[in-house]
C-alpha cells in the first residue's frame, strides 16, 4: 500500500493553497495602497513596486501550480495502486471505499487547477490595468 489508509502527503494542501492565495486575494488593496495617484507620484517608485509585485505573483503562481500538480501526481499513483489491489482482491469493500475516496480527492485536485487558472487570470488582469504604464514584465509572461 502507498502509506496509511486515507492519508496522502497532500492532506493539508487545500489549506496551504488558501494561505498562498492571499497575495491574489489582496492584489486590488495592495495596488491601491502602493501605486500612487498622480498627486503622490514623487513619494513612491511605482516601477519598483510593480516589479516587486510581479515577482511575488510569479513566485506564488509557480509554487501553487507545482503543489497542485505534485498532489495530482501522488494521488494518481495511489489510485493506480488501489485499482491494481482491487483487481487482485475481488470484493474488498474497504479497498473499494478507499479507492473511491482517493478518486474523489483526485477530482478535487484537478478542479483546483481550474480554480488556480481563474485566480491567476484575475490577478494578472488587475496587475496589468494598474502597472502597465509603470513596469513592463519580461516577455516570458
Amino acid at each position: 500500500r502507498a502509506g496509511p489508509p486515507g492519508v496522502t502527503p497532500c492532506a493539508q494542501s487545500f489549506e496551504l493553497l488558501r494561505v498562498m492565495r492571499t497575495i491574489d486575494d489582496r492584489i486590488v488593496h495592495e495596488l491601491n495602497t502602493t501605486i500612487p495617484t498622480a498627486s503622490f507620484v514623487g513619494k513612491v517608485d511605482p516601477g519598483l513596486t510593480c516589479k516587486e509585485l510581479y515577482e511575488s505573483l510569479m513566485n506564488a503562481h509557480t509554487s501553487r501550480e507545482r503543489i497542485i500538480k505534485n498532489c495530482i501526481s501522488q494521488t494518481s499513483a495511489v489510485v493506480k495502486t488501489l485499482k491494481e489491489e482491487r483487481e487482485k482482491a475481488d470484493e474488498d469493500a474497504a479497498l473499494l471505499k478507499q479507492l473511491r475516496k482517493e478518486q474523489t480527492k483526485l477530482k478535487l485536485m484537478q478542479s483546483e487547477l481550474n480554480v488556480e487558472e481563474v485566480v491567476n487570470d484575475r490577478s494578472w488582469k488587475v496587475f496589468n490595468e494598474r502597472c502597465r504604464i509603470h513596469y513592463k514584465p519580461p516577455k516570458s509572461q
